[in-house]
């Protein structure tokens, strides 16, 4: 057996037993994928996979048990090639993140800049996506490091922390009737068109938890996953914004906008940061961690990983 089945038989079992798939992702062809599969198989004396004709149709007991050995495996040897790195290179490389765009637009540049200047060798890659696509790539080990606020603690393949709390924001035009009112209620804004987040994205769930529990049913103008977006149509007059906070830090400078906080109202957000369990991570990971929030420590982190922080909450 070798390296190149084990790689086989986890990309077929990621691509849904598409062993076309399969095949385009390692850049080797399908009979060649079939083949190895079939080889290992032989070699262990169990299917991995039950088949129809050439066709996978599903996972057999042994093979699940087969593909979790394969998975630990594969995570031992990006392991070993990251502690390579980390000894021979001295801290240079490439740092991959994966998160969203509101995360990556306005709450990473500074750390991304701090870690530059104390890790100059190192290159930052980031990933955007939805934040299931965000623990995907952690899982997947497209990036050591994800940052969102949803789903990220939905996955027994990560260990993930609290990082920072925050609040939806309500955005409103220069001299709309709701900027200036002094006891701000849900129902309220129920009566206006309402510009927010798709409904996975940016704490969405928390906003439509709040009206659901007054019994209220917002009139939803239009949904984004760019806090910019949301903020461009409300000044259009499309109705008004409900935002995350990191995105209109600066606006008290802008006149055309005002900004009220939702949180007595729907809540208080928590972002979370997440790693693959069972990774090694390099020294700038850490650092990285360390720099979007005070509250994570290299130790708290590692004792995390290994499975001895279980309740650390904000």
């Amino acid at each position: 057996m070798n390296l190149h089945q084990f790689r086989f038989v986890q990309e077929a079992a990621r691509r849904n037993l598409n062993l076309t798939e399969a095949a385009k992702a390692l850049h080797t062809s399908q009979p060649g994928v079939s083949k190895a599969i079939i080889e290992l198989e032989d070699e262990l004396g169990v299917e991995i996979f039950a088949r129809h004709g050439k066709r996978l149709k599903r996972i057999t007991e042994p093979g699940q048990h087969v593909l979790k050995s394969i998975e630990l495996i594969m995570r031992e040897i990006g392991n070993l090639k990251r502690i390579g790195e980390q000894f021979s290179a001295q801290d240079s490389g490439t740092l991959s993140i994966a998160t969203t765009h509101t995360q990556a637009r306005y709450v990473l540049p500074v750390p991304v800049a701090r870690l530059r200047e104390a890790y100059p060798k190192v290159n930052v890659s980031l990933h955007q996506g939805a934040p299931d696509q965000v623990a995907r790539m952690v899982i997947d080990e497209v990036a050591e490091i994800g940052i969102a606020t949803e789903s990220l603690s939905d996955y027994t393949e990560l260990v993930t922390l609290p990082c920072y709390e925050w609040q939806h924001m309500l955005v409103l035009p220069e001299g709309h009737p709701l900027a200036h009112k002094e006891r701000l209620s849900l129902e309220d804004i129920a009566l206006e068109p309402l510009i927010t987040y798709h409904p996975s994205f940016t704490g969405r769930t928390r906003i439509d938890q709040a009206f659901v529990q007054r019994k209220l049913h917002p009139r939803i103008a239009l949904e984004a996953i760019d806090s910019d977006v949301i903020k461009t149509y409300v000044r259009l007059g499309l109705g008004v914004g409900i935002v995350a906070e990191t995105a209109v830090r600066d606006e008290g400078q802008n006149a055309d906008l005002v900004v009220r906080p939702l949180g007595h109202l729907i809540g208080v957000n928590v972002a979370r940061v997440a790693f693959k369990r069972g990774a090694y991570l390099r020294n700038f990971v850490y650092k990285f961690a360390e720099l979007l929030s005070d509250r994570l420590t290299r130790d708290l982190i590692a004792q995390a990983m290994e499975g001895r922080t279980n309740h650390y909450e904000l």
